[in-house]
């Protein structure tokens, strides 16, 4: 027991450093976004009105991947596929558009959705998770969870996240940094889009044409405790 209490006291704290170093210290992925869509207003758009999946356009893998820019962009952003008609893929479920929770945990909560192809971007508090086949990343989104934990010399640092965004019978399943435990569950149920997390909590929303003024600029979170600074 001693040599085995011994090996966890040796072996657990580089653990914990190596995590905490990869999720705030290393490398941030390269901002890939197109500017224009990051400066653009998206708060000024009919969400109703969905675009026609019929080929006409760029595919999916023809445009540059969707991350966050920093732990969050400044304000709420054009859509990430606006140019992409692909058809969606067989197992996808059609769930674009703009939703707000209306009953369960998230009540208020705003999130877009696009889709294209095999692709799907959910853009919503300041962050983008981009998933799927594109023309500068990997398939997994890769970006931020965007809480700020802490500032440090002035600047924010929030946990990095991963995921990928698999279709299966009809529900949009995120599982944590691709080959993780199904973390995030998302799925239709007449009207409404069911959003579900790995602990059970579900938050039920319904499908709005435009953003709500108050969803414009993100509001921050996160702790934020400044070290040194």
């Amino acid at each position: 027991m001693k040599k085995l209490l011994l090996g966890l006291l040796i072996c657990v704290p580089p653990v914990f450093a190596g995590l905490f170093w990869l999720a705030f210290f290393s490398a941030r992925p390269p901002l890939a976004t197109d500017p224009a869509t990051l400066a653009g207003d998206g708060s000024t758009l009919d969400y109703c009105a969905l675009p026609a999946l019929d080929g006409s356009g760029k595919n999916a893998v023809d445009i540059a991947k969707g991350n966050t820019p920093g732990c969050a962009y400044t304000h709420f952003p054009l859509p990430v596929l606006a140019q992409c008609t692909e058809p969606l893929h067989a197992e996808a479920d059609d769930i674009r558009g703009l939703w707000r929770g209306v009953a369960g945990t998230h009540i208020g909560h705003v999130e877009r959705i696009e889709q294209c192809g095999s692709r799907t971007v959910v853009t919503a508090a300041g962050i983008i998770h981009d998933y799927g086949p594109n023309a500068t990343g990997g398939l997994n989104t890769n970006d931020t969870e965007g809480n700020v934990m802490f500032t440090l010399g002035g600047r924010e640092y929030c946990p990095r996240t991963s995921a990928s965004m698999i279709w299966e019978d009809g529900i949009l399943n995120f599982y944590a940094f691709g080959w993780g435990p199904k973390a995030v569950r998302r799925y239709r149920d007449g009207d409404q889009l069911v959003w579900e997390y790995i602990d059970g909590s579900q938050t039920r929303m319904e499908r709005i044409c435009t953003l709500p003024a108050e969803h414009k600029t993100p509001r921050p979170r996160g702790r934020r405790i400044a070290l040194f600074d």
